[in-house]
Formats: structure tokens, C-alpha cells, sequence
């Protein structure tokens, strides 16, 4: 197996690198990992002290930032090489201001892993939620170096659970210790013996929780939503499956005083051309606000990153995309704001969104009639939002302090 492992990363690679060629978001894969042996050179020396932190994209790098923050807080002389998987993720935090040097992850050969791990020379290596390199593991539990999973979830149709998972089940001896999310995951470690396991939650929720002590007010949104006298949609991460559904219904209502906040999850010309030409109501893009009295709008289009957090603090309803495809993107940050949440059916792999259904704060809607009848129901019940808003909030404060017992084992 790890002869064959090693065999189909090698093909991968050279299949990647045709596919590249016609594909940007690959050739942003492929490019970006030419720099990234460059990028630790310039930024870690021989005798800096280093902790490295993975994440395999954006969502990712919110879990590990709690933890990222902390290690700045207790070992300030320490330097933190922050790497990503995805371009998705890279591409939008490669400018952060945590980590001292931030980077593509070079692809999982065992050249790659020793070179890696020789130039970044990690005291302690963090691996977030469910990234299993085995060749980067297999360098690190050779050079002792304690590595730790972040916010783990293992589920039973991973290959560490099938007859010929082998080699990926004996990749997991690196761990030193397994901080998961949740029960189930901690029983499926023990079966393959591994009880070196403690359930301490998801960092996200700590994450989430500090979003409130930050100031989130945002001027044109204020002028859009009349300083949030309006009852507002906030929909986060859009796909255009979502917002077939989306622009019928905008389209439909004739409530004036009802107002819809977009922040697709791609940005591009293409894909918000094709979300304008479907909504019949006046919309306007945040990337040609200036100067407009934004008052006479119904939909305001952030066709910009970095907003949209924020964006939820003048929802009264949130509507989180990716429910109709590959899956939900992040519900913790609407929830937070004390609001109800509504995704679409593929859910099934996010222990949150399941928490908050079980709750009710959180309704799923599998066609347009469910979309029209939930947000009609919503926009006309002002109590049951605040009811199921207290409930969201609720539960984050709940689940705060992951972070806090990661840190205290690992001190």
C-alpha cells in the first residue's frame, strides 16, 4: 500500500499539472506550490523556534485560528508557518497577519515531506479537522516531533475504517493526541485502539463567539437597510443552485420594506452576471455602490471577500448556501448574531447544522415551496425569529472553549 500510495501521488501530480493548463483555479494549485519551498526559506531561519499549523482550506483556517492566536499569546518568541491546501483558502488568507509565513502545502511525496519538514522544523505540527498526509506524518512521528489533530471528526466510511485502510490506520500512530469534535469520532479512534483522545468541541464556536466584541458596523449597509429598520435576508456563500430558488422568491415578494443582502461564495464576472440577470427587483453591487442613494435598492450584491462576516450582523434571517450542492458552508458565524438559519438538504456532515436542527433554530427546505413557505412564515412572525435567533446564540455560547482545552494540554 504505501509503494502504491506513493505510485498515485506521483500520477496525480503529473495529472494536475495537465489539467492545470485549462483549468485556473488548478493552475493556482500547481503555480502556487513552485513558491512554496522559497517562501519558507525567506521566512523561518535554522534557529527559529516554529510551530506549523495545516488547514486544507477556509473553513479550516477559522478552526485553527483560535488556536493559532493562542500560540501567539503564550509563546511570543515563537514563529507560526501556516500552510493551506486548497487555493480557495489560500488565495484569501494568504496575507494574514497570524502566521510568519504562509504557503501552499507541497504535495504528499516523501521528497516533498523530508525537504518540508527540514526547512520548517516544527517544535509542534497541527493538523485541522480531517487532513491525513501520510507521508508528512509518517517524517514527523520519525523525527518525534508531538503532533496533534484540531478539532478532529472521523466518520465510519473513512478509509481508516475499511479492510485495506493498513497504511493509513499505522499514518495515525503520528498524533500525539486526538482533539475531536464529538463522540462518535472518539469511539471509532478507540476501535482502532487509539485512546490517546479527549472531546473537546469545535474551536470554531470560540472563533464565533469573539465576532461580537468586534465592531461590525459597515456604513453602506446601514444606508441600504435604512440603519437595519428593515426586515433584511442575509444569504452567505450562494451557489447558483441557490439562487434559482433565491431570485424567485425575491422576485415574487412585494413587501417594500423586506431587503436581501447577496454574498455569493465565487465572485466571479460570469457567475454574478448570471445572479443579476435573474433578479427583477432593483440590485445593486457593493463594487458600484459609490455615490448611489442605496435606500432605493432591494438587493445589495458584496461581490467582494472579507464582508460577509459582518454582513449577518443586519440580517433577521440568514440563509447559508451549498445546501443544494456539495454542501453547507459556515452557519456558526449567522448564528452567532442571534438569528434563524436557513441551508438547504446536504447537511449531513456538519455536526452543527445537525445541533441546531435537533434545536430548531435551524430549518432545512429541500424545494421552492418549502423556501417561499419558511420565509414567509419568518418575515411575518417577528417573535418566532427572536425565539429561534436566542436559541442560535444560545447554543454557541454553549460550545465556546475548545481552545482553552487544547491549550491547557498542550502547556
Amino acid at each position: 500500500m504505501f509503494i502504491l500510495y506513493n505510485l498515485l501521488t506521483y500520477i496525480s501530480i503529473l495529472f494536475i499539472k495537465i489539467i492545470a493548463l485549462f483549468n485556473k483555479k488548478l493552475g493556482l494549485f500547481v503555480a502556487g506550490r513552485k513558491q512554496s519551498f522559497q517562501i519558507l526559506k525567506d521566512n523561518i531561519s535554522s534557529n527559529d523556534k516554529v510551530f506549523w499549523i495545516h488547514v486544507a482550506s477556509l473553513g479550516e483556517f477559522e478552526q485553527g485560528l483560535p488556536v493559532m492566536e493562542q500560540l501567539k499569546k503564550k509563546f511570543p518568541t515563537h514563529k507560526i508557518v501556516l500552510t493551506f491546501f486548497s487555493p480557495s483558502g489560500y488565495e484569501v488568507k494568504k496575507n494574514n497577519t497570524i502566521a510568519d509565513a504562509t504557503l501552499y502545502l507541497p504535495m504528499d511525496t516523501i521528497s516533498n515531506a523530508k525537504k518540508f519538514l527540514e526547512l520548517c522544523h516544527p517544535e509542534k505540527a497541527f493538523f485541522v479537522k480531517y487532513e491525513y498526509w501520510p507521508n508528512y506524518l509518517n517524517q514527523l512521528k520519525r523525527q518525534n516531533t508531538p503532533t496533534y489533530l484540531v478539532s478532529g471528526i472521523l466518520r465510519p466510511n473513512q478509509v481508516f475504517f475499511k479492510w485495506y485502510g493498513g497504511f493509513y490506520r499505522t499514518a495515525l500512530k503520528a498524533f500525539t493526541y486526538f482533539f475531536v469534535q464529538n463522540e462518535i469520532s472518539k469511539t471509532l479512534l478507540n476501535s482502532l485502539h487509539y485512546n490517546n483522545v479527549e472531546i473537546v468541541g469545535d474551536t470554531r464556536f470560540d472563533r464565533v463567539s469573539q465576532i461580537l466584541e468586534n465592531n461590525n458596523d459597515l456604513p453602506f449597509l446601514n444606508d441600504f437597510t435604512l440603519d437595519k429598520t428593515t426586515k433584511t435576508i442575509v444569504i452567505g456563500s450562494s451557489w447558483a443552485e441557490d439562487e434559482r430558488l433565491l431570485s424567485t422568491y425575491i422576485n415574487s415578494i412585494t413587501d417594500k420594506n423586506t431587503k436581501f443582502i447577496f454574498a455569493p461564495h465565487n465572485i466571479k464576472k460570469d457567475q454574478i452576471d448570471n445572479l443579476l440577470q435573474s433578479l427583477k427587483v432593483p440590485t445593486i453591487l457593493h463594487s458600484e455602490h459609490e455615490g448611489k442613494d442605496l435606500s432605493q435598492y432591494t438587493v445589495y450584491i458584496i461581490d467582494a471577500y472579507s464582508i460577509l462576516t459582518k454582513a449577518y450582523s443586519y440580517a433577521d434571517i440568514a440563509y447559508i448556501g451549498g445546501g443544494f450542492g456539495a454542501g453547507i458552508h459556515n452557519i456558526l458565524e449567522a448564528a452567532t448574531y442571534g438569528v434563524p438559519v436557513i441551508i438547504g438538504p446536504n447537511y449531513k456532515k456538519f455536526q452543527e447544522a445537525k445541533d441546531l436542527i435537533t434545536l430548531g433554530s435551524c430549518i432545512v427546505v429541500n424545494s421552492q415551496s418549502d423556501l417561499d413557505q419558511i420565509f414567509d412564515d419568518l418575515l411575518q412572525n417577528k417573535d418566532k425569529r427572536v425565539e429561534l435567533g436566542k436559541t442560535s446564540n444560545n447554543f454557541i455560547l454553549k460550545n465556546k472553549n475548545a481552545t482553552e482545552k487544547i491549550m491547557k494540554h498542550i502547556e
